[in-house]
């Protein structure tokens, strides 16, 4: 029962974690890039395509938390929680 327990809230807090770590991230590369374009207008293209890059590498990690955690709910959990309603 533990260990169920401690998949569940691993995997909540671990998504919420990599979410908020994300949110942050991506906000101040958006305002750095958006400054940086303002200072140096015909830098603008090569910003904006760093930038997309950047933020698509950023929310791989938020996609990358949510298999794992969808791994600890579904595969180790579920398991578990089966063996705990039968018993």
């Amino acid at each position: 029962m533990e260990a169920l327990i401690a998949s569940v809230v691993t995997a909540g807090f671990a998504l919420a974690l990599a979410a908020f770590a994300a949110a942050l991230s991506q906000g101040n590369a958006t305002a750095k890039a958006a400054e940086g374009m303002a200072r140096q207008p015909e830098a603008a293209g090569k910003i904006q395509t760093l930038l997309i890059l950047g933020l698509a590498f950023m929310e791989s990690l938020v996609l990358y938390v949510l298999l794992i955690s969808m791994l600890l709910l579904f595969v180790f959990a579920k398991p578990l929680l089966d063996m705990v309603l039968k018993s």
